[in-house]
């Protein structure tokens, strides 16, 4: 544009000329801080999202092992009522002498037969909900699953392990039902840095049991 033309321009094109210049650019500062917000907005929401989603798979975990301890462990009172039964079944047959059963009629012996029988039955019955017996004689010593009566002095077993039991135990899935109650080794070679077995804490299931 010529000198001469720039002359001719009023003062009111001149203003109209810069206020235009001044619209454009505001109008990419405007459009830029609004990009910024939406990306900060899309942020936050994306991670609303994913916090959603993961409370959502945390319960839904949680809701799954709800369901399958309620399913695992819905029997365990009832279980543990049979188990009494089981017992009292096993006392009777052991309170037999081996010559009375030897010397019995077959009225008898079919008698003692069909208690055996239901014995077996009711502990079958029970394993198939899941309900395992613990006869831990020869194992080594754990205190969540067994109790220990007594020590028996054995330099020849380590030290720790059952070497009699005094009555089964039985565990539901990881919980148990009954500890064994058991007698443990004394006096041999320690087991790897096993320390001295204290005779467990009193249950009083157990006790009762007994």
């Amino acid at each position: 544009m010529s000198d001469q033309a720039k002359d001719e321009r009023t003062p009111e094109d001149v203003e109209a000329t810069q206020a235009s210049g001044e619209r454009a650019e505001g109008g990419v500062d405007g459009d830029y801080e609004a990009l910024v917000r939406l990306l900060k907005e899309n942020e936050e929401l994306k991670d609303r999202a994913l916090r959603a989603a993961a409370e959502m798979e945390n319960l839904r975990r949680r809701t799954a092992r709800d369901v399958q301890d309620a399913r695992a462990y819905a029997v365990a009172n009832f279980a543990r009522d049979m188990l009494s039964v089981s017992d009292n079944l096993r006392r009777a047959l052991d309170a037999i002498p081996a010559e009375t059963k030897a010397a019995g009629d077959a009225g008898f012996k079919s008698l003692i037969e069909g208690v055996d029988l239901t014995e077996r039955a009711m502990l079958s019955a029970l394993e198939r909900h899941g309900v395992k017996k613990l006869a831990p004689e020869g194992e080594k010593f754990d205190p969540n699953f067994h109790q220990a009566m007594f020590e028996v002095p054995n330099p020849e077993v380590p030290s720790g392990t059952v070497v009699q039991v005094v009555q089964p135990g039985y565990s539901i899935g990881e919980r148990v039902l009954r500890p064994a109650m058991v007698g443990v080794a004394k006096g041999g070679p320690k087991a790897g840095s096993e320390a001295k077995v204290e005779p467990g804490p009193v249950n009083e299931q157990a006790e009762k049991d007994a």
